[in-house]
């Protein structure tokens, strides 16, 4: 699937983007300009999925954790708990602020990487994003995406 255009040549004809090209364009351009680095995942984790984490201030990390059925990975320093789910889990979820979204799981701009404080049970490190988005508006108080009114 692709986003169409003209199918001209040469100067200023449009060029025909498939929507996988456009959700990557859009993860560099977030992530461009801070020094980052991925979270260290513990020996013998494996990310069939791909890898991205999301951060929550670190006053919700423990009733977060309380509401959740399966808890992957989990990482935090002083400010942030990072958890860890399947890459592209920002597509089609709003993921409320002051949470932020970190594809590749990227830690961007701190002093050191956050700490594991949970590993799972198994070798997947992931917590399923929708549980996770769920229990996430619910402590913010924040109705999810779909359950907004729509504006026009």
């Amino acid at each position: 699937m692709g986003v169409r255009g003209t199918h001209a040549t040469g100067p200023g004809a449009a060029q025909v983007l498939a929507l996988d090209s456009l959700v990557r364009l859009g993860r560099a351009r977030r992530t461009s300009g801070a020094v980052s680095r991925p979270l260290p995942l513990p020996e013998g984790m494996t990310v069939p999925l791909g890898c991205d984490a999301v951060a929550v201030p670190a006053r919700y990390g423990p009733l977060l954790l309380a509401r959740l059925p399966r808890v992957g990975c989990v990482y935090a320093d002083r400010a942030e708990w990072w958890w860890i789910v399947p890459f592209e889990s920002d597509v089609a979820l709003d993921w409320p602020a002051p949470a932020r979204y970190a594809a590749g799981a990227l830690v961007t701009d701190a002093p050191a990487p956050p700490g594991l404080i949970h590993l799972p049970d198994g070798t997947l490190p992931y917590t399923p994003p929708i549980p996770l988005y769920l229990a996430l508006c619910r402590v913010m108080g924040t109705p999810p995406a779909w359950s907004r009114p729509i504006s026009a």
